[in-house]
C-alpha cells in the first residue's frame, strides 16, 4: 500500500509540473502552451514561454566533502501562453530559440560550476555568486534577443539569432546534460 502511495504521489507531482526538460530531440509544439492567461498584457505579444533551470545539490556537512550539483534547463506549460489566432510555424521557431537559449546559459552555469567548484566549501563560498552572474547574463540575453528580433517579427534579424544559438549550443556541447 505504501509503494502505490508513493507512486501515486510522484505520477501527481509530474502531472501537476507539467515541466519539459530541454533535449536536442525534442521540440517545441503548440499543445505545450497550456496557459490561458497572456500574463504579459501586450497586444502585440502572440506567444510566451516560461523557461529557466532547475537545480539541485547534494552537500556535506564535511566542507571537503565532493559536492554534486544537477542543472537542467525546463519549460513550464501551464505558464506558457499562446494567441491561438496568431500562431505560426515562425513564432513557434522563435519561442523554441528562447528555450535554446535557456540551455545555452545552463550550459554556461554547468561549465562554471565545474570549473570552480569541487567541493562542500567550494558551494558555499561560490554558487550563489556564479547563479546570480550567469542568471543576470540570461536575462539580458533573453531581453536582446526579443528586442532585436523584434519578438521574431524581423525575420533577418531572427535568422542571425538562430544561427548564433545553434553556434553556442554547438560551442558549449561538453556542458550539455548527461
Amino acid at each position: 500500500m505504501k509503494f502505490f502511495l508513493i507512486v501515486f504521489l510522484l505520477i501527481f507531482n509530474i502531472v501537476l509540473a507539467q515541466n519539459i526538460n530541454w533535449s536536442e530531440n525534442q521540440k517545441l509544439v503548440w499543445d505545450n502552451f497550456k496557459s490561458k492567461t497572456n500574463n504579459l498584457g501586450g497586444s502585440t505579444v502572440v506567444a510566451y514561454t516560461h523557461c529557466g533551470w532547475e537545480y539541485s545539490a547534494t552537500t556535506s556537512s564535511d566542507p571537503k566533502v565532493p559536492v554534486k550539483i544537477t542543472i537542467q534547463t525546463v519549460f513550464n506549460e501551464n505558464k506558457s501562453w499562446k494567441d491561438t489566432k496568431r500562431i505560426n510555424a515562425h513564432v513557434l521557431l522563435h519561442e523554441q530559440k528562447h528555450f535554446d537559449i535557456a540551455e545555452i546559459y545552463a550550459r554556461k552555469l554547468r561549465k562554471e560550476v565545474s570549473e570552480k567548484i569541487k567541493t562542500t566549501a567550494d558551494y558555499n563560498k561560490f554558487f550563489k555568486t556564479i547563479y546570480a552572474k550567469i542568471s543576470s547574463e540570461y536575462k539580458d540575453f533573453q531581453a536582446d534577443y526579443d528586442r532585436v528580433t523584434e519578438h521574431g517579427m524581423n525575420k533577418e534579424k531572427q535568422t542571425e539569432y538562430n544561427l548564433l544559438i545553434g553556434k553556442e549550443l554547438e560551442n558549449l556541447k561538453n556542458y550539455q546534460k548527461n
